[in-house]
């Protein structure tokens, strides 16, 4: 009986036993494999980021951002048309709003008719010359009439035939013929200073009088706004009936196909950043299977922190260091831009890729240039009005 039972607790303890070996040797190889899966992982990783990963800086503090071009009025007015509204498109040179112009209209016609006189009396200045030179030579011939007279008198005056007193008012002849020649010639002098060395059109007074009509016209073309770029209408206050000064904001026209990216890198990811560095983004509005390509165009002068309102006042006794992001300006590919537009203040997720550093961080952004002709025809117009004017009120010489 006791050999029995010995028998039976030998082979139970021998049965636990193998139990207990089996747990153990598979634990133990399930940590060997997650050891050698980390150290794989490890080392795929390191290798990527030595190869790869160490020459990408990525954020997703980054928006879309582009030009604000505010429709503002040159001239105070009352509002009568208002042609565009939000999310709506104008094109460049469209009236946009237009002003009541009564009031320049009645100041342009006063002006245009003030030219016009003033064209008709300059030209007269240059039709008197012809009549001063006509008057010099009849004073002339009148004063060689009397210089002959005078001699003739004087040669029979021995013979007494002619008195005293006809020679005396044969010499008064000469004089009067004499005076009266030189007065002919200075107001033939005076007026070819008022005509000489220019034109009808380029007279003093004519210019002034242009330049009248020239203001005049520019006041009463200025009632109507053009659209000074092509681009959506955002963010309309004017309304019709307002009344509106020169320099109020009206609208904005947002051109969206000059927008740009501004990522806000952190200070310890701008070492190996360059101007001209390749980069790859996403559009939260697109997702990740969007991707937009660009370059880095340059960076800000100084950190949001520096440019806030309310910058941070560090020189305190409680200071805790911030890490500071700083903008950099991305421009995109028009081409993916046209396929798939982006508007203000979107997010994007931005990665730059740093592997070639042969730019620098300053000193090689290129300059960019803004620039509207649309007011420039309004100078044209009033130019053309004022060479019609002369044209038509210029007399013949």
């Amino acid at each position: 009986m006791s050999d029995t039972i010995i028998k039976e607790r030998g082979e139970t303890e021998r049965s636990a036993s193998a139990a207990d070996t089996t747990p153990r040797s598979k634990r133990k190889l399930l940590l060997t494999l997650l050891a050698v899966t980390v150290t794989v992982a490890g080392a795929g990783w390191g290798g990527y980021y030595v190869t790869t990963g160490r020459f990408f800086e990525a954020t997703d503090d980054a928006y879309v951002s582009g030009n604000l071009v505010q429709l503002t009025p040159e001239v105070s007015g009352t509002v009568i048309a208002v042609n565009a509204d939000d999310t709506q498109i104008v094109h460049q040179g469209a009236p946009v709003v237009t002003l009541d112009a009564a009031d320049a209209k009645v100041a342009l016609g006063n002006a245009e008719a003030n030219l016009a006189q003033t064209v008709r009396q300059v030209s007269s200045l240059y039709v008197n010359n012809a009549y001063y030179g006509a008057t010099i030579a009849q004073r002339q011939s009148d004063l060689t009439r009397a210089q002959a007279d005078l001699k003739r008198r004087i040669s029979i005056a021995e013979t007494g035939a002619v008195s005293g007193e006809d020679v005396a008012h044969a010499r008064d002849a000469v004089s009067a013929a004499q005076a009266a020649l030189d007065a002919a010639r200075q107001q033939s002098e005076a007026n070819h200073a008022l005509t000489d060395r220019t034109s009808i059109a380029q007279h003093p007074n004519v210019q002034a009088a242009a330049t009248k009509v020239r203001d005049a016209w520019l006041a009463y073309a200025r009632n109507t706004l053009p659209a000074p770029v092509t681009g959506y209408v955002a963010r309309r206050s004017v309304q019709v009936g307002q009344r509106v000064a020169p320099g109020a904001p009206l609208m904005a026209i947002v051109p969206l196909d000059g927008v740009w990216v501004d990522a806000n890198f952190k200070e310890v990811q701008l070492a190996h950043m360059r101007i001209g560095q390749p980069v790859t983004l996403t559009a939260d509005a697109y997702g990740s299977k969007v991707k937009y390509h660009g370059h880095v165009e340059g960076f800000s002068a100084g950190t949001g922190a520096a440019f806030a309102v309310l910058p941070a006042q560090n020189a305190t006794g409680n200071w805790i260091k911030v890490v500071q992001r700083l903008p950099v300006r991305i421009r995109l590919d028009q081409r993916e831009l046209n396929a798939h537009p982006l508007r203000i203040g979107l997010s994007m997720q931005t990665e730059v890729e740093t592997r070639d550093r042969p730019g620098t961080q300053l000193g090689a952004a290129t300059t960019t240039s803004y620039k509207t002709d649309v007011f420039s025809r309004y100078g044209e117009e009033a130019d053309a009005e004022i060479e019609r004017i002369i044209a038509d009120n210029v007399t013949s010489r």
